[in-house]
């Protein structure tokens, strides 16, 4: 077992015990309503071990493996064999999560590069376009490189920027509960509340340095003492990134204390920051479309591995890499759900991400491809998503023939 796991159950929950809302017009519902299209037995068991949890899915942790441990156990094709898996097996599907063993991960690191896997991620929290007020920002990119106006920047006065310091000295941090999950820092991928600790003007030579940044609007007020970028991270410019945030704050501490940056003070968070211990491949770099190994197309990966966050999106990767496993030993192509739902939005993160800037990302709207009328309402417009996404996911699951074994 790996040093996170107390039981030698089948799925044991480690973490939460909550899959996260089910309602369509979130995210993380709109992709369990997908994967009920293609047959979840992981959502089956799920809904089996329900327990009270508002709109989220919650489950009682012992009665969900039990649970979909004998449904596994039980099907008349399948052998658990227990024991420490060192070689990469082909025709199979990797999918041994954040916790894969030295050995195993020597394995894949040797098989795919080993500059393909990574161990921690450190990841910057990411917004949506649309809750920002571009009345406080303005576009420039630092010397006026690239495009000229490539970032949108968050200017702060000398007070804003010491009241923000403070916050951040004072934010509620994650803690690591197991020796397993503590990370050790790189001076080049520091916390923001780790340089804010090494001095009150650390952060204003570093993600938040002023210089090369001319704001046009500045007036009376002078040019910025400080400045929070943010980067486009998908073509539609639907996500922005805070460039060099990334932090070790809990997410309640985030919203509160990163909505003080101007501009941000209505921000929807569509992933926070963290810093953990992860083993993850770097998947546009090293692995196919339908995330196989490139030399092998019977060689799968699935789950966070890959580099999903999140269980149900992890279980929704086992999906479809089973699906396309079965598809290549019977002679077929392999297939993948369009990017207008939120599994094939993912699966396109995963393949066209420039690789020098990938980082794990859990589901959200801002992958999904975006409506060509998109309505102004904010609800509206995720329901008009999630609608386009489930009358597609029934369409590709009607053309693949998805079959699900009792």
């Amino acid at each position: 077992m790996t040093p996170a796991h107390q039981t030698q159950g089948l799925a044991e929950l480690v973490c939460s015990n909550t899959f996260k809302s089910v309602e369509p017009t979130h995210a993380h519902g709109l992709l369990k309503a997908e994967m009920r299209q293609l047959g979840s037995i992981v959502l089956e068991a799920a809904d089996a071990a329900r327990i009270p949890g508002g709109s989220a899915l919650a489950v009682d942790r012992v009665v969900f493996s039990k649970g979909l441990g004998a449904r596994v156990s039980g099907h008349g094709n399948i052998t658990i064999v227990r024991g420490e898996v060192t070689d990469l097996p082909s025709p199979g599907i990797i999918a041994t999560g954040p916790l894969t063993s030295d050995a195993l991960a020597s394995a894949i690191a040797a098989r795919l590069g080993v500059q393909s896997l990574a161990f921690f991620d450190a990841i910057a929290p990411i917004v949506s376009a649309d809750s920002l007020d571009y009345t406080r920002l303005f576009k420039a990119s630092r010397y006026g490189k690239g495009g000229g106006d490539d970032y949108w920047n968050a200017p702060f006065t000398k007070d804003e920027y010491e009241t923000f310091v403070a916050a951040l000295l004072a934010g509620e941090q994650y803690v690591p509960g197991h020796e397993w999950d503590k990370v050790p820092y790189f001076e080049g991928c520091l916390p923001v509340e780790e340089m804010a600790q090494r001095g009150p003007e650390t952060l204003r030579f570093g993600p938040m340095k002023p210089i090369g940044l001319v704001d046009p609007r500045a007036g009376a007020r002078g040019q910025p003492y400080a400045v929070v970028q943010l980067r486009q991270e998908d073509r539609a410019a639907q996500m922005w990134n805070l460039v060099g945030f990334q932090t070790r704050l809990k997410a309640a501490a985030q919203q509160r204390i990163f909505r003080t940056i101007p501009g941000l003070e209505n921000a929807e968070f569509l992933r926070y920051g963290s810093i953990h211990r992860n083993s993850y491949l770097n998947a546009p770099q090293a692995l196919t479309p339908h995330l196989s190994s490139r030399d092998d197309a019977q060689l799968l990966f699935a789950g966070q591995l890959t580099g999903v966050e999140g269980y149900t999106e992890s279980a929704a990767t086992g999906i479809v890499a089973g699906i396309n496993l079965a598809r290549l030993l019977g002679g077929e192509e392999p297939v993948l759900p369009p990017a207008t739902t939120m599994l094939g939005a993912l699966y396109r993160y995963l393949r066209e991400t420039e690789p020098g800037r990938f980082q794990p990302m859990n589901a959200n709207f801002g992958l999904v491809e975006p409506l060509e009328n998109a309505p102004r309402d904010k609800f509206k417009k995720k329901e008009a998503l999630a609608a386009r996404a489930l009358a597609e996911m029934k369409e590709f699951v009607g053309r693949i023939g998805v079959e699900v074994a009792s």
